[in-house]
């Protein structure tokens, strides 16, 4: 009887957590094509600047935001002094960091304009004007 209940109770606790985890993706306008994770994190630190001719345009979201901490961690693979440090130089090398907007539903709108735009959101938030390029979990 106990390990029965001591299974049935993991199992609760297992779809409780993954219910309740947050999803998101990346994201761009219909006309972008498959990247891989290492391409997107290449296009956020502008080391790749086209896709097949299009220039591509890299979105953050203002910081602080929990979204933005976890594409940093998890897509770009580094913490924010990092990343900062990562900036610092590249500005001495005249490169400017991707372009910040404040919410989800301006990157939408701005995705849905601009081809080449590419960003990162919550699942919940996408509809079908976009493409989902590639999606993690926390």
């Amino acid at each position: 009887m106990k390990k029965t209940t001591l299974y049935l109770f993991s199992i609760f606790l297992f779809i409780s957590i993954n219910l309740y985890a947050d999803e998101y993706a990346v994201v761009a306008n219909k006309n972008m094509k498959e990247l891989s994770h290492g391409e997107i994190k290449a296009i956020f630190l502008k080391k790749i600047a086209f896709i097949n001719d299009v220039q591509v345009v890299p979105i953050n979201l203002k910081s602080p935001n929990a979204l933005r901490d976890s594409f940093e961690k998890n897509i770009l693979k580094m913490s924010r002094p990092r990343l900062k440090s990562y900036w610092t130089k590249q500005h001495y090398q005249g490169h400017r960091p991707p372009m910040i907007m404040n919410s989800q539903k301006s990157i939408k709108a701005f995705i849905n304009k601009v081809d080449g735009a590419i960003s990162y959101m919550d699942v919940k938030n996408i509809d079908e004007s976009l493409k989902v390029l590639y999606r993690w979990s926390e």
